[in-house]
């Protein structure tokens, strides 16, 4: 009875897990080439420092493993939610502004931009799925960012990129633990109840 109770939630949390896995996977390896592209078109060199640029959400977090699943989660959605933004302000000013002609390059930001948000959803459902509570979606102003010269977003369209691409990875180690934490509570609650009958 009790494994039949822990199945479907289970099952619907490891398929949620493994898609979004998959997706992590891709998006890495699309955003990496991305990278690599945007750099060259703009000039850049990949190895410049970019601690100076803020308003971009960073992956590094101090006492990583202290972290709960419901904090995981919403550290992961929040940080994707802010990705649509900022690679919609790049998108807009490669377009615009960068390389208004290069109809190929603009194409490959919005693929990762799609991504990113189907990426998005696919967390939202597993908050949902795992009983979280999902944050409410925040839109923040591009004011400051319209007022900064070209070179300002030249070189915070790399940082975005180089954050977006260490999020994938961090993404992937934070859906792994949540899987160990989901399926070592199952097992904990199937030797509860099965212990149960036993007790009376």
């Amino acid at each position: 009875m009790a494994s039949s109770e822990r199945h479907p939630v289970t099952s619907q949390h490891q398929d949620s897990c493994r898609r979004t896995v998959h997706l992590l996977r891709k998006m890495r390896s699309d955003v990496s080439s991305l990278l690599e592209s945007y750099a060259k078109k703009q000039g850049l060199d990949q190895t410049f420092n970019l601690d100076s640029v803020d308003g971009v959400p960073l992956a590094d977090v101090e006492e990583w493993s202290e972290i709960s699943d419901a904090e995981r989660l919403r550290s992961n959605l929040q940080a994707y939610w802010a990705f649509q933004i900022l690679l919609d302000q790049i998108l807009e000013e490669q377009r615009t502004e960068l390389t208004p002609a290069d109809v190929a390059f603009h194409e490959s930001i919005q693929s990762v931009m799609l991504q990113v948000s189907a990426l998005a959803y696919q967390l939202e459902e597993l908050m949902v799925t795992l009983k979280h509570n999902v944050p409410a979606k925040e839109v923040k102003s591009t004011k400051d960012c319209d007022e900064k010269g070209l070179f300002e977003r030249k070189i915070r369209g790399m940082k975005v990129l180089q954050e977006l691409a260490q999020w994938t990875v961090r993404s992937v180690r934070d859906l792994h633990q949540i899987s160990k934490s989901v399926q070592a509570s199952s097992i904990a609650l199937e030797n509860y109840c099965l212990a149960q009958p036993q007790e009376k």
